[in-house]
């Protein structure tokens, strides 16, 4: 038993994450947030292990975020697809600003350069779905044919 709840999210953050989204007078049961725990666990490690065979098949050992989107796309999630490519787009901002304003502080200069771009389009294989996150972080774009 400690081998599967070693492998689970912790159980008190799943249950703060469902409390934030139900009205403040709503009550969770313990049955509830251990199964939310069950399927968030299994959600995350599913599309994770679709990234990573298609790092594999690429040679590379680093899953990266646009890895993920990709296999959220050609798993069927589109839709959380999107949202992740608006949350990686807007995260490569803060960490680039970030890094940034510490260079700027520092007395160095570091430019443009950040190991957070991505410039390959990312795109899922079969559904015609596909994104592209450019380079420099300035802007995302999603295409789908239907």
């Amino acid at each position: 038993m400690d081998d599967e709840q070693d492998r689970l999210l912790p159980v008190a953050n799943v249950g703060r994450m469902m409390k934030k989204i139900l009205p403040p007078t709503a009550k969770i049961s313990k049955e509830a947030k251990q199964t939310m725990q069950e399927c968030a666990t299994e959600f995350i490690s599913f599309v994770t292990g679709e990234a990573s065979d298609k790092c594999q098949k690429e040679n590379r050992k680093t899953v990266n975020g646009d890895d993920i989107c990709w296999a959220l796309i050609s798993l069927g999630f589109d839709d959380h697809a999107e949202a992740m490519v608006r949350y990686l787009h807007k995260y490569r901002g803060a960490e680039r600003e970030r890094s940034t304003n510490q260079h700027i502080a520092s007395g160095t200069d570091q430019g443009e350069e950040s190991n957070h771009e991505s410039k390959q389009p990312v795109e899922a294989p079969n559904n015609g779905v596909g994104f592209r996150v450019l380079d420099k972080g300035n802007s995302s774009s999603f295409t789908n044919p239907s």
